[in-house]
């Protein structure tokens, strides 16, 4: 004989309770004229076979055929003078469920303008209710067989991390940028949520962003930026070269035999060595990043030598003027054919 429940009701659901199960586990076997008990804030939904079916608001009812339409008629329950059914009933809470916590379990990769690559966390709150109890229980208690409160925010956190993410991605904007946009994002991400939280019968009131962050190694990438920024290298490149010499001038300096102490080089010999070398690498490097600009010409010769040394002088002259561009290859040839021969004739 089963043990039939006779007045069905949650009386102990708290405002932390989304939904309460009756029974806790299992089936229930109920009645036509059992009481259903539904408090203020309340909305029972009757279960069965994956589906929500009937539901009572707030007050005192009786079950008939008439209330439960749905149930009995799939139950057949007037057949047979068979007047005891089975299912489940889910008390759902209509309250507004205040500053429900989200974050990211797991950081975010984002394209940054300023980085390459940034890998963020995110945590904020959010409010909602339930707004339709019926699609709400199908939805969240017959589509994905959770009930618990935890179990429920799980599920509601990670769409909100999916539209984050999405956000993120569609804005473009860099990790530098974000912390004057938590109320653009917090809104763009809500119109999201909103879409996905009302097909599981799910309104959503406020949402809030507190805090987007750079995971450790994002945040040891910008101080390196800073670094390169406050010794001015112009790469990263050059910043971990300079930074390597440098260290490599400490050891020598600092180190107990050996090396450059041994040879007579001082700490402070060792360490101006490190700085020095490192500020010439820089300058090298800033110097190869500048256009190339022409050789400064030699010293002109006398336009009108007179003796084999200054007619030398002026060949060495055309050679540098040719190599520059300045003469063309035809008066080159003319003007060096003159004067060798003139310096053949000084017995040169």
């Amino acid at each position: 004989m089963p043990r039939v429940i006779d007045v069905i009701e949650a009386p102990n659901q708290g405002p932390k309770d989304m939904v309460v199960r009756v029974p806790e586990y299992g089936a229930g076997d109920f009645r036509l004229g059992s009481q259903v008990i539904v408090r203020e804030s309340q909305t029972s939904v009757f279960f069965r076979d994956g589906k929500a079916l009937d539901t009572f608001g707030p007050g005192r009812h009786t079950i008939t055929t008439a209330n439960l339409p749905i149930l009995s008629g799939l139950l057949g329950l007037l057949t047979g003078g068979k007047d005891i059914f089975t299912a489940e009933v889910y008390f759902v809470n209509r309250i507004d469920f205040l500053d429900n916590k989200w974050g990211t379990p797991e950081p975010i990769a984002l394209r940054d303008p300023d980085l390459g690559l940034a890998r963020l966390r995110a945590f904020g709150s959010y409010s909602m209710a339930v707004e339709d109890p019926q699609m709400f229980v199908a939805k969240i208690v017959g589509t994905q067989g959770m009930y618990q409160t935890s179990q429920i925010q799980n599920f509601l956190r990670g769409i909100i991390i999916s539209k984050l993410t999405d956000v993120l991605g569609e804005s473009k904007k860099g990790l530098f940028d974000l912390p004057a946009m938590f109320d653009e994002i917090g809104a763009a991400v809500r119109v999201k949520v909103m879409d996905d939280f009302k097909l599981l019968g799910v309104q959503v009131k406020q949402f809030i962003i507190e805090s987007i962050s750079p995971t450790e190694e994002t945040q040891q990438a910008i101080d390196k930026r800073a670094a390169m920024g406050a010794v001015g290298a112009q790469s990263f490149v050059e910043y971990q070269t300079g930074m390597a010499i440098g260290d490599i001038g400490k050891g020598a300096a600092q180190g107990g035999g050996g090396g450059l102490t041994e040879a007579g080089v001082g700490m402070g010999a060792g360490v101006g060595m490190g700085a020095a070398m490192a500020g010439a690498i820089g300058q090298a490097m800033a110097q190869s990043s500048q256009p190339r600009q022409a050789a400064p010409a030699a010293a002109a010769p006398p336009s009108n030598p007179t003796t084999p040394a200054e007619v030398q002088a002026l060949l060495d002259n055309l050679d540098t003027r040719l190599a520059n561009g300045e003469l063309s290859e035809a008066t080159y040839n003319k003007l060096y054919e003159k004067w060798e021969g003139r310096l053949k004739d000084m017995g040169g």
